[in-house]
């Protein structure tokens, strides 16, 4: 991803190539802001991807920072009794907690988090994530809950160097192709630079 990265940016035109690593940088800035979780809001949802997201969520959920909590995205099979053992959570917390098993996509854990937000009223949500997921999922979640306040609550695992570089540079990608409304697949960093060489050998074979 480093590579395709380096290769995207030297193929691209200068001002293309600023103003993409421009948007890195808002990008890290939003992924790395550090902002304080809500003293209490309505709900919260974690959306899964990583142990450390769902016991967050629990923790907040323990500490009175929100009234009911919705884990999306979770594996058909999956029971809160083995969220709860493996986040070393209570599990007397089941009542309040609602397991979603439609998402499979960011998108899709918006789409089941609005439902789940307007089936009870909610006027705010805890959003509990991975840092390098919140910016997209935020994009994602204030687009489909209108008028909702969204509190973002990110999570940092532990990563090596290159790993968090390689995932930071994926949502970066992810998230810009979902601003401008086109498949995230089309910003790739690969494709930008196979895009890029193969329009500077057609103007030299015209030229």
């Amino acid at each position: 991803m480093l590579r395709a990265f380096r290769r995207a940016l030297l193929a691209l035109p200068g001002a293309m190539a600023f103003a993409l690593l421009a948007g890195f940088a808002w990008f890290l800035h939003l992924a790395t802001a550090a902002v304080p979780a809500p003293q209490a809001a309505d709900g919260i949802v974690a959306l899964t991807g990583g142990a450390e997201r769902v016991a967050t969520a629990l923790r907040l959920l323990a500490n009175g920072q929100g009234r009911i909590l919705l884990v999306s995205g979770v594996g058909t099979g999956t029971d809160f009794r083995s969220l709860a053992r493996l986040a070393g959570a209570d599990p007397l917390l089941g009542d309040r907690v609602t397991l979603g098993h439609a998402a499979a996509t960011t998108h899709g854990n918006a789409l089941e988090t609005a439902r789940w937000a307007q089936a009870h009223g909610l006027r705010s949500l805890a959003v509990v994530t991975a840092f390098y997921h919140m910016p997209r999922a935020m994009a994602e979640l204030s687009a489909t809950l209108p008028g909702i306040d969204l509190y973002p609550v990110a999570v940092h695992p532990k990563l090596g160097p290159n790993q968090e570089f390689h995932l930071l540079v994926s949502e970066y990608f992810k998230w810009l192709a979902l601003l401008l409304g086109i498949s995230g697949d089309a910003l790739h960093p690969g494709r930008l630079a196979a895009a890029s060489g193969a329009a500077d050998a057609a103007r030299q074979a015209g030229g």
